[in-house]
């Protein structure tokens, strides 16, 4: 968990919450991806939201969420508008 702790974005609450669905290292994120972990931890945990998303993408990126582009904010943005379908 100090593993993921070390990423851009990812505290240990996200870091807990991560290593609860099976993504305990960077490598386990940076494979899985941030929409799959996002969808893992939709799962699990409900009350996830887009600014999770973002975080998990930034950690994936190696840079702050407040950093994505626009484009990839739009991405994550339709991407968790469509799960709530």
């Amino acid at each position: 968990m100090t593993e993921l702790t070390s990423m851009m974005n990812i505290g240990k609450e996200m870091a807990r919450k991560l290593s609860s669905v099976g993504i305990d290292s960077k490598e386990k994120l940076m494979q899985t991806g941030s929409k799959q972990a996002f969808l893992k931890l939709k799962g699990i945990y409900p009350q996830v939201c887009l600014v999770h998303l973002y975080a998990l993408e930034g950690a994936v990126q190696n840079v702050d969420f407040n950093a994505l582009t626009k484009d990839k904010k739009k991405e994550l943005k339709e991407f968790s508008d469509f799960l709530k379908t």
